[in-house]
């Protein structure tokens, strides 16, 4: 089972409840590099594409339209193939 979970091209109804356009936004190129969460975070991808490889060998791939969150305590890889543009909260 999956420790990500991504909503796939949630409804507009359900971006505003999480209030999700008034979250900062994050920018980067294609690139690559390890990351681990410190804490949860939820992140709705404007743009780009991401393979994100976990420490236990889970891959899944995001990017535009996705609602993703990842857990706490999370180490993976970022592989990004499309310039990313998304909006984060933390917690």
């Amino acid at each position: 089972m999956s420790k990500i979970k991504i909503e796939r091209r949630p409804s507009p109804g359900r971006l505003q409840e999480l209030g999700v356009f008034r979250w900062p936004i994050w920018t980067k190129e294609v690139s690559k590099f390890p990351w681990t969460y410190d804490s949860q975070e939820t992140c709705y991808f404007l743009e780009g594409e991401v393979t994100v490889t976990c420490a236990d060998g889970e891959k899944v791939t995001v990017g535009q339209g996705d609602l993703v969150t990842f857990p706490a305590g999370m180490s993976c890889t970022w592989k990004i193939t499309k310039d990313v543009k998304k909006h984060y909260t933390f917690g």
